[in-house]
């Protein structure tokens, strides 16, 4: 399996992080990419990278709900990293307007900008997209550059917000969300093509059902494998195994 959006830097794991990531290894993870949120993530993020250097693959970008005021300064360190290592994508990146709406223009400007850094360096980008749909989408299609392509992470939206994604030419990261009894991935999911779908867990966050409310965890993505092949009616084998493939068809962009 390929973990596409895990936090393993954060400090939720600064007791544990090797026996956590022992844990993934045995339970079949074979990366686990790993998304930015800004300069202050760098570090932690680039140790695991350099620790881990065929499993633990890094992303670059600026996380939404940290753009500030100084949101330029952060740009341009992203900006500069990206000129100095091979990432795979740019991300997470996006907008967020559930907790506050006070930076939003900045948002806007922010993810405006690293779309064009990551079509650029010719990499996909990872969308964090929180209460935000429809201003995401609008900012794509103003960017209107039909290379732009990426996952969705986090998708919990309506069928309706799938198709729209999938026709942008966005894969669709389904997490622990979909274990959720009022989740609404139930009505989503069935609908939707195998091959749109990636796993992610979201770590330390989004804990799927059994554990849900303590600490989310890498191996835990087999819990989401098994409810997304559930939902199809299919084999979690089926949906390993096609959700992989899908991830490594994004890894081989760049090289495109």
């Amino acid at each position: 399996m390929i973990e596409t959006h895990a936090h393993i830097y954060s400090d939720d794991y600064a007791e544990d992080r090797d026996e956590m990531l022992d844990r993934a290894w045995k339970a079949g993870i074979e990366q686990i990419w790993m998304p930015n949120c800004d300069s202050g993530t760098i570090t932690g993020m680039m140790e695991l990278a350099k620790k881990y250097p065929e499993k633990c693959l890094p992303m670059i970008g600026l996380h939404p709900t940290y753009v500030k005021d100084d949101f330029e300064n952060e740009l341009a360190i992203m900006e500069e990293w990206l000129d100095m290592y091979p990432f795979i994508a740019v991300g997470e990146i996006g907008m967020d307007l559930f907790w506050d709406v006070t930076f939003k223009e900045q948002q806007e400007k922010a993810f405006l900008y690293q779309c064009k850094l990551a079509r650029k360096h010719n990499l996909w980008i990872d969308i964090h997209s929180r209460s935000a749909f429809s201003e995401t989408v609008r900012l794509i299609e103003e960017f209107a550059d039909p290379r732009l392509t990426g996952i969705f992470h986090c998708f919990t939206g309506t069928l309706e917000e799938a198709e729209k994604a999938i026709e942008l030419g966005f894969k669709l990261g389904i997490g622990g969300v979909a274990t959720f009894k009022n989740g609404g991935l139930d009505k989503v999911i069935p609908f939707i093509g195998l091959d749109n779908l990636v796993l992610e867990t979201d770590s330390p966050y989004l804990t799927p059902v059994p554990f849900r409310g303590k600490r989310n965890e890498v191996s835990y993505i087999d819990l989401v494998a098994q409810r997304v092949a559930d939902l199809k009616q299919i084999t979690k084998a089926e949906v390993i195994s096609a959700t992989t493939e899908t991830a490594q068809k994004l890894l081989h962009i760049k090289a495109s």
